[in-house]
């Protein structure tokens, strides 16, 4: 984080979001994003593992947000984010849809308004990049039961290419914001009893050229799963990821049972 204020970059990240869900200004990164089903498609299968009588915390309740598809599930869910337009436009379609077990909050995820032990999950996508992550990660292992895990989908900041890219699209991101690193993993082991993290994508980015040709499905699939090979074998690889999923959980109490 940069030496400004707390206060002046909590403000600048609320009127960024603000202006970005009054108007989509993403479709220029669309073809890139087409590359991540693999990622996404994990995201959505932690989602979907989800107990029906667990409580859900999330953070950055946007589009994409997967409050929705838990609230049809009938999953007791919390959504908040730092964006007031954010969070009418969430709360705008949960009354819509009729689903009454989601309700959303504009609140800083820093310093949450929930009591300790209140979630059995908290989960984000592309939101902890976003956060000052030693007061954001110790506020999500505040917030969670004991043996309570939190999942949370985010991009990586080694790879030179991508960071390339990055440099030549300041316009649709923050000032702010700071891909992951793998030095940031330390900041979640000292908050957790266990981290995980599997990485995606980074020979699968050559398939953003034949994304509308024959084939094109078929090769992103094959260099998927060459990724997945060179991430498991070659530790070093995975620096150049795009995309990293976390999977962290609190440490139950010494002696506590299943359930509690």
């Amino acid at each position: 984080m940069d030496g400004t204020s707390t206060e002046d970059r909590i403000e600048r990240e609320r009127l960024f979001h603000d202006d970005r869900f009054a108007r989509d200004n993403r479709h220029a990164a669309d073809k890139y994003y087409d590359t991540t089903r693999s990622s996404q498609a994990a995201y959505d299968d932690a989602m979907r593992s989800v107990d029906p009588e667990q409580a859900v915390l999330e953070y950055g309740c946007g589009e994409g947000s997967a409050a929705f598809d838990l609230a049809r599930r009938g999953v007791t869910v919390v959504g908040i984010d730092i964006s007031s337009v954010a969070i009418e436009h969430a709360t705008e379609r949960a009354n819509v849809e009729g689903l009454t077990t989601a309700r959303f909050a504009v609140m800083n995820a820093e310093h949450l308004e929930f009591d300790d032990e209140s979630f059995d999950l908290v989960c984000g996508s592309g939101i902890l990049h976003h956060l000052d992550l030693q007061p954001a990660l110790s506020e999500v292992a505040r917030v969670l039961k004991p043996g309570g895990r939190a999942v949370f989908f985010e991009p990586m900041g080694h790879n030179p290419l991508i960071n390339l890219y990055r440099r030549f699209t300041p316009s649709m991101r923050t000032s702010d914001e700071h891909p992951l690193l793998m030095s940031d993993f330390d900041i979640a082991r000292a908050c957790f009893g266990t981290v995980d993290v599997t990485f995606f994508h980074a020979l699968s980015l050559g398939a953003v050229a034949f994304r509308r040709r024959p084939g094109g499905t078929h090769l992103l699939r094959a260099l998927d799963a060459c990724d997945r090979w060179l991430f498991r074998h070659i530790k070093t690889s995975r620096r150049l990821a795009w995309v990293a999923i976390l999977t962290l959980e609190k440490t139950r109490r010494v002696g506590a049972r299943a359930g509690q």
